[in-house]
């Protein structure tokens, strides 16, 4: 497979980056109606001092609006036996029913079984073509032990180390 970029290649472009494994997140925050979430695996550090993450969501997401607007949200890094999770926010947002979930002070909806989450404060947010660049300062982390959820090539799988 090869194209150049600009041409009308979205599909090749969107299978070679598929070829790139990924942690599966599902990013909630409150909306105006209520808790929403969205699954992403466009999530990565980007300091430690300050503690900053960022995540991606495109542009075209009816969800989008109450992610850009949000000033607090958590992101959540999904174990390997949450597959559902990932696929229930992949299709709509309000599918806290596929887990357990409380409330942070901050009254962020969470999802209590995940492998690690962070909630944030907006630290910024920028323009990236048809997605946003959303930055956050993580107020609080935590982890559990377990496997991650990994994403390529459109579907779902497990991490196996080969130590």
């Amino acid at each position: 497979m090869q194209f150049t970029p600009g041409q009308d290649t979205a599909q090749q472009f969107r299978a070679a980056l598929g070829r790139f494994a990924t942690g599966v997140t599902v990013v909630t925050c409150l909306s105006k109606d209520g808790p929403l979430g969205i699954t992403a695996n466009s999530f990565a550090s980007v300091s430690l001092d300050p503690p900053l993450v960022l995540w991606s969501p495109a542009r075209t997401s009816r969800r989008f609006e109450a992610f850009a607007g949000a000033e607090h949200f958590s992101i959540h890094i999904l174990a390997d036996d949450q597959g559902h999770i990932g696929h229930g926010f992949a299709r709509k947002g309000h599918a806290f029913h596929d887990g357990d979930w409380s409330e942070t002070d901050m009254g962020v909806p969470v999802l209590d079984t995940c492998l690690a989450r962070f909630d944030c404060q907006k630290f910024a947010i920028h323009d990236a073509g048809d997605h946003a660049i959303i930055v956050g300062r993580v107020i609080q982390a935590m982890a559990r032990q377990g496997n991650p959820l990994v994403f390529a090539k459109g579907v779902y799988g497990g991490f196996t180390n080969k130590d």
